[in-house]
């Protein structure tokens, strides 16, 4: 595996690599915090994350994997009706370092399609299965148009042990303005029953937000 190719891998952690691969960890206007969904839509994760958003009058944008799409599109069409952003997440939840250039380009046209088809919007953003992007696929991404969008908050809700009080710990610790959150509303590819604990935390990661004073909203426009 030729060590350009996995250069841009760690951008998500390395905010110098990411701004040398022109990777946005964080919304270019500070002006909102953005929330950010992975994985869905999940029968039970992404309704109750819904919910919560709703009770609260937030919006959100959520990457959502074509696969999940494929089994569920009225709810994905439900998170686009009550006004969150959908983006592409691929179709298959599969890392991309070990993948071609043209298989994964297939994976992204049939995600976006199907994405489409339930929803009636067509994705800009895109983030890679575990914030991995490789050289070849950045490129691809871009030729298609799509904006690539990491984070630079994580409550890291996917683990095990996670806990309600962790997740929003680790989202809202040093949080500013302009920051990109990443969570998820689904267990599809993580702990089982994360999404309960992530939708535990929501609370807290709003109310922190509020405290900046600047709304939670998705990432391309406002609430």
């Amino acid at each position: 595996m030729r060590a350009d190719w996995v250069c841009p891998a760690l951008a998500a952690h390395a905010p110098r690599l990411a701004a040398a691969y022109r990777v946005e960890l964080r919304l270019p206007d500070p002006d909102r915090v953005a929330l950010t969904f992975d994985d869905g839509p999940h029968p039970r994760g992404t309704p109750a994350v819904l919910a919560e958003l709703d009770r609260r009058g937030a919006r959100a944008t959520f990457f959502l994997v074509g696969e999940q799409v494929a089994r569920d599109p009225a709810l994905a069409r439900e998170v686009a009706d009550a006004g969150h952003e959908v983006a592409l997440h691929g179709y298959r939840h599969t890392l991309l370092l070990r993948r071609r250039v043209a298989e994964v380009a297939g994976d992204l046209d049939r995600a976006a399609a199907a994405i489409a088809d339930a929803t009636g919007a067509a994705p800009q953003l895109y983030r890679p299965p575990y914030g991995v992007f490789s050289s070849g696929v950045l490129a691809h991404v871009r030729t298609r148009g799509w904006r690539p969008l990491l984070w630079s908050r994580w409550g890291r809700d996917w683990e095990r042990r996670a806990t309600a009080s962790s997740i929003a710990r680790r989202a809202t610790t040093g949080l500013r303005p302009g920051d990109v959150v990443l969570l998820h509303d689904s267990d599809a590819y993580s702990s089982a029953d994360s999404w309960r604990r992530t939708t535990g935390a929501l609370p807290s990661v709003l109310e922190a937000v509020a405290a900046l004073g600047v709304p939670a909203s998705p990432v391309t426009h406002s609430t």
